[in-house]
């Protein structure tokens, strides 16, 4: 089941080239047409009426989110960087992930729903900081409140992710609900999956007044976690994706192992099992392994076996610089010498054919 292109993976480099200086030489670009946000979105391809507007009406949420893509692509390359797919970008596609994620496989389930929550966190942080037009602090978190430890005041700069929440749906998913199909249905879920995340991990932070910071008196408000914490837990969610198919009528899914539950509307779902992504695949838009790295000790996903797909592997021995015979002076420094450590590097070896395949 491919996936038309379309996606927020597929559009947001080409809107960050236009819209972020420095990424990259089409700066000359924005200069050329003087900053205008209506060329610089008409000239997008990809996006639907609705995501046009949005960008012609909202060119520094744009910027937003442009500046929010390395964010979350770190995170998944973070997850999945002991893993023979690590979330690898190409240079070269302005479509940043290829064909990979053209199969509704899990790893395109993850990748919608942490793009679709590093929009949201872009965005609320961006409000927090002062830097949009159209939105501010959260204007609910106000007056007094209580919870279990009394009564306190609302004050600071409560994040306001019902905004960021409310933008990313109207952005990210105008082109999903364009289409019909089953691809677009998976899209949507997984892409609210991602926006759900990101406020599960809404905290509240709070600062005591009164004598010697005794809490006679508190200013609380509400903040985002750590983009880390969204990260880990879409991660698990990952791992337990689970695989459906559509109902009988289209508009839904039903799990494709009757032994397994339905899914909620946290779960991460996928309708193809992913390939082994064990040698560079033109079809698949996989890389393959070899010259990965692989930990010749582990026996998880990492481990020279499983990384290297049974290639067998190369070792190289390496120097590195490194901190040793560290001394604590008081006070209060740390002085450390510089040595140099050797040690053993393993990557995994290609495949005899290492041309790109083409399966028959």
């Amino acid at each position: 089941m491919k996936a038309p292109l379309g996606g927020i993976w597929f559009w947001l480099p080409l809107l960050l080239t236009c819209l972020i200086p420095e990424v990259s030489s089409s700066w000359w670009y924005m200069r050329a047409t003087g900053g205008s946000s209506r060329v610089m979105c008409d000239n997008v391809p990809g996006l639907v009426s609705r995501q046009r507007q949005l960008c012609h009406r909202h060119p520094d949420v744009m910027r937003a989110i442009g500046l929010g893509v390395a964010e979350w692509t770190a995170e998944c390359q973070h997850q999945f960087r002991q893993h023979r797919w690590n979330c690898n970008t190409l240079d070269r596609d302005h479509s940043l992930f290829g064909r990979v994620l053209l199969r509704s496989s899990r790893e395109s389930a993850f990748v919608y729903a942490i793009s679709s929550a590093g929009v949201v966190f872009a965005i609320t942080r961006a409000c927090s900081q002062g830097e949009l037009k159209s939105c501010s602090c959260d204007p609910k978190k106000k007056g007094t409140a209580k919870d279990s430890k009394g009564i306190f005041d609302w004050g600071g700069c409560s994040d306001n992710i019902d905004y960021g929440i409310k933008f990313a749906r109207a952005f990210v998913d105008a082109k999903e609900r364009k289409g019909k199909d089953a691809r677009a249905l998976m899209n949507l879920h997984n892409n609210r999956a991602g926006r759900k995340a990101v406020k599960r991990f809404l905290k509240q932070e709070c600062k005591c007044h009164g004598v010697s910071g005794s809490c006679t008196l508190r200013t609380c408000w509400l903040a985002m976690a750590d983009f880390r914490k969204t990260g880990d837990y879409l991660w698990r969610k990952y791992n337990g994706a689970i695989q459906v198919v559509m109902n009988q009528d289209g508009t839904g899914f039903t799990v494709a192992n009757k032994r397994f539950k339905k899914p909620t509307k946290n779960d991460l779902v996928y309708f193809e099992n992913s390939p082994d992504y064990c040698i560079r695949d033109r079809e698949s838009g996989s890389l393959g392994t070899a010259g990965r790295v692989c930990n010749l000790t582990s026996r998880g996903m990492d481990s020279c076996e499983v990384m290297c797909c049974g290639r067998g592997y190369d070792t190289s021995r390496i120097t590195r610089m490194t901190k040793c015979e560290c001394k604590f002076h008081w006070c209060c420094a740390v002085h450390c010498q510089d040595c140099l450590e050797a040690l053993d590097v393993h990557t995994c070896k290609a495949p005899k054919n290492a041309d790109w395949t083409t399966p028959t």
